[in-house]
């Protein structure tokens, strides 16, 4: 694996060589497990640091400067929180309800040296609530859905920022049925039908 291919994005978000080196870390773990666990899709492997890592850390830039707390619902194998931790975000919550892939965020955080806390259970098992600045999410479930999520986890003024396919304009406009709320849509960097959605003043209707 290596950072080559995409060393013009890695530039652009001011990425050190030290957390480079533990994305590395991370990834060559990753790859390790992957043997034995299903973590992420077979197919994105080859490609793990645009797919995966850049995908994740793409969302730095787009976080509230003043925020703290960021809960990753549905984190999986780590993607986007871990990925946000090891850049620098504060204190990073990991939900996840598959216990495989909770035992790997927990061993890739040690290995990285990268604190995160842990909530191995569903979304709606989280004992702690309005405690977010700002939740993200990838690839796990409709925008209407992950504003439901969301809205117990965020602070009043929390910020949502999720990572979304092709079908981002249409799961805003369903979503707008049942919720108010401002949006921005970024072009993703590594997925050229991809989209960032920060969502922000959201009440439901």
């Amino acid at each position: 694996m290596a950072v080559v291919a995409q060393q013009d994005q890695w530039n652009a978000l001011d990425v050190s060589r030290e957390t480079l080196d533990k994305l590395q870390a991370y990834a060559d773990l990753l790859v390790k497990w992957q043997a034995k666990i299903n973590l992420v899709s077979n197919s994105t492997i080859d490609d793990l640091w645009t797919r995966h890592l850049l995908d994740s850390a793409q969302i730095f830039p787009y976080l509230p400067k003043n925020s703290k707390t960021l809960v990753d619902i549905g984190c999986g194998a780590g993607f986007p929180g871990l990925v946000l931790a090891i850049m620098g975000v504060e204190d990073v919550h990991m939900v996840d309800s598959d216990m495989r892939k909770m035992s790997f965020v927990r061993e890739a955080a040690r290995v990285t040296e990268t604190p995160v806390t842990i909530h191995n259970c569903r979304i709606d098992d989280v004992k702690e609530t309005g405690f977010a600045d700002v939740v993200t999410s990838r690839a796990l479930a409709s925008l209407d859905k992950l504003l439901g999520f969301a809205d117990v986890l965020r602070k009043s003024d929390g910020t949502c920022v999720f990572l979304k396919g092709r079908k981002a304009e249409e799961e805003v406009i369903e979503a707008k049925k049942q919720w108010d709320f401002e949006y921005q849509s970024h072009g993703s960097v590594s997925d050229p039908d991809g989209k960032v959605l920060i969502i922000e003043r959201m009440t439901r209707k």
